[in-house]
């Protein structure tokens, strides 16, 4: 059921202030306040608004996502301090650890210690089967000796390792006496005094410098010469030692218990999606507020126009406010997910089902990271480009978007590197499915399609006008086919590659440009698609809700397909040039139907002025009093010339665009 707007609607959402917006405001089809309740759910909102104690935020997963937004929406080094610390460094002991490590997780929620979580070294990053970090156990003092052989084993890009951690998980190679390597495994490791901060002997920690972006987080190294920790330091949730220094684990492959020992990335990159998603946000409430309220030529005996009344001005900035809501609710579909997931591992379930579940969320997570931070990336730079010279000043905060989304793409694992995960699990299904399309049932049913794999080579794109076009049915019946197109043209290459001689390694390697990797972005892409298709079009969707949601539906849809038109062409799927022409004509007519509705849809997911930050993008929609206003304090202009125009907060200067209005 929806929720109900009437009672609680004003003490949520209290009415915006009155001023240039308001124009457009009045021309929504639908109640802003209404969607946002819709989307968000009342608890979620009192969330946002209210500080809560942290045994509250515990009591529903979903509260940690939105607390890791709202913080984020106002700096992503706070926020990503207190992610890493609670919900990577705690997590990596709740999920890695048994009962002898609990004893920590109090310690980390009151602050007695500061985690981090430490994987990458300096000469290696995705892959991590090469880490050189050493765990040596010597049975005499029942201690783990952890090492880092040279410089190039250094432990690197950690964030809050460069000032502030006091305890690190640390990714080593474990070696029992007799010298056998037994792979990587997580230890715990107190790199410094909490009550001093000095390094622990033996351990030379310090910050890697300046970054691009994110500069308020610490990212750090650590070397280590010969630290003794404790057997029981190991976080033995996937394999143990005994304190004669037998090896034991419950795994017979060591490359399932190497994969679950790093189940916990896959928690990361689902976070990462939710932080590129706010970016996204952020950029678009001020990119689209901005042309609502900028005006630039028009009529030779008129006024001039704002921006966003220009065509291409939709064209370039409404897809974007479409993708931004279609990756929010994949972004929490998938949080659900893994979730699901969390608790079937606490419960310790061994069934095939919950190990499939691993796979599928892993290639989900694989992708949806690169999928998430790559149309973030694009998204916030045409964002600032459409604001022209005053995206580009730094205090309205597009350039700080910019920057501080940037390592979205490469942390917790370089986009192009993760994509190969998620075409090796479609490529897996194949091959398990066979070429006949034997029943496929994957749990989160993403992949439930490739069952149908042969009949939907066959389908060609039927749509004979334009207004058929216009719902997000359409791009997702494309998909299906894309998808199976890619998928049988990557099997096919990888055949022939094998075929003329290649090692399955360089195989793989030849087959990523053009095939494996444009088939997991497709697959993702198909995904996000078809969940927020069902999304929109369920029954609870309030009716006054149902049309706008559905054309942001079906305008993420056919504004993703149409960057694979040359792919639909090749293939098949489409013939004739009324099919190319059918699906701009629809990415456009969709443009213009959503463009009165584009503020109000930004009021729903803008967080208040104080938390966007950005003088042209405030909700009162005074584009150059905010400005100036801005520019005025970081000049610290404090005596004014007598011919100084006058004005104030409450009355528009004389000639202004509020004066006009």
């Amino acid at each position: 059921m929806a929720p109900s707007v009437e009672g609680s609607e004003e003490a949520l959402l209290p009415d915006l202030p009155r001023g240039p917006l308001h124009a457009y405001r009045a021309r929504a089809s639908f109640d802003w306040k209404e969607l946002a309740l819709f989307l968000e759910g009342e608890d979620m909102l009192r969330l946002k608004l209210d500080c809560l104690r942290t045994d509250t935020l515990l009591q529903s997963p979903p509260r940690i996502l939105a607390l890791v937004t709202c913080l984020g929406m106002y700096d992503w080094s706070l926020a990503t301090k207190a992610f890493l610390h609670v919900f990577v460094f705690g997590s990596a002991i709740f999920n890695s650890g048994s009962e002898r490590h609990f004893k920590y997780i109090p310690k980390i929620f009151n602050m007695e210690i500061f985690g981090c979580f430490a994987l990458t070294e300096l000469s290696h990053g995705s892959n991590t089967k090469a880490m050189r970090t050493t765990a040596h156990y010597d049975p005499a003092t029942e201690e783990f000796i952890i090492h880092s052989p040279d410089f190039e084993a250094a432990k690197f890009w950690v964030g809050n390792m460069g000032k502030t951690a006091t305890h690190a998980v640390v990714f080593a190679q474990l070696y029992v006496p007799g010298g056998q390597c037994h792979g990587l495994h997580p230890f715990l490791v107190q790199i410094r005094d909490p009550k001093t901060l000095l390094p622990m002997p033996g351990v030379m920690v310090g910050d890697i410098g300046e970054k691009l972006g994110q500069n308020g987080l610490d990212n750090g190294f650590a070397m280590f010469h010969k630290v003794r920790i404790p057997r029981q330091d190991l976080l033995n949730r996937t394999g143990d030692v005994t304190p004669e220094g037998t090896y034991i684990t419950r795994f017979k492959d060591s490359r399932q218990r190497f994969g679950a020992s790093l189940g916990g990335l896959s928690a990361g990159r689902v976070f990462i999606v939710g932080m590129c998603v706010v970016n996204l946000k952020l950029a678009v409430c001020i990119a689209l507020r901005f042309s609502a309220t900028r005006r630039q030529f028009g009529p030779a005996d008129g006024e001039e126009v704002p921006v966003l009344e220009y065509q291409l001005q939709q064209w370039r900035l409404l897809p974007y406010l479409a993708a931004a809501y279609a990756l929010d609710h994949f972004s929490k579909s998938l949080f659900w997910d893994l979730m699901a997931l969390q608790q079937g591992l606490q419960q310790d379930d061994r069934s095939a089902r919950q190990a499939e579940l691993g796979r599928e969320i892993h290639a989900l997570a694989s992708a949806g990271k690169p999928l998430a931070s790559w149309t973030a990336q694009r998204g916030i730079q045409e964002c600032r480009e459409a604001c022209g010279g005053h995206g580009y000043l730094a205090v309205n905060r597009l350039g700080d978007l910019r920057n501080d989304n940037d390592p979205n793409c490469t942390y917790e694992g370089d986009n192009n590197v993760l994509l190969q995960q998620t075409s090796n699990y479609l490529l897996g299904l194949l091959a398990q499915g066979g070429p006949g399309g034997a029943r496929l049932e994957s749990p989160l049913k993403c992949a439930d399609f490739l069952a149908a794999y042969p009949a939907l080579l066959g389908r060609r794109f039927a749509v004979t006008s334009l207004q058929d076009c216009l719902d997000s049915a359409v791009p997702l019946a494309a998909y299906e086919w894309l998808v199976c197109y890619l998928l049988r043209e990557s099997h096919q290459k990888l055949t022939q590659e094998k075929r003329s001689g290649s090692s399955d390694f360089e195989a793989r390697n030849n087959s990523q440009v053009y095939c494996c990797r444009s088939l997991a972005l497709a697959f993702l892409e198909l995904t996000v698609v078809r969940r927020f298709h069902e999304h929109t079009h369920q029954p609870d969707v309030p009716p006054p809700l149902r049309a706008v949601l559905q054309r942001l539906s079906a305008l993420y849809g056919l504004w993703s397909l149409s960057q694979h038109t040359a792919l639909l062409y090749r293939g098949g799927y489409f013939s004739g040039e009324q099919a190319g022409k059918m699906l701009e004509g629809a990415i456009l007519e969709l443009c213009s139907q959503l463009k009165d509705d584009a503020v109000a849809l930004t009021d729903v997911i803008a967080p208040p002025d104080f938390i966007l930050d950005s003088p042209i993008g405030r909700a009162d929609g005074e584009l150059y009093r905010n400005l100036w206003s801005a520019v005025l304090q970081q000049r610290r202009v404090l005596e004014r010339p007598s011919w100084w125009p006058e004005f104030s907060a409450n009355k528009p200067a004389p000639g202004s665009l509020s004066s006009k209005l």
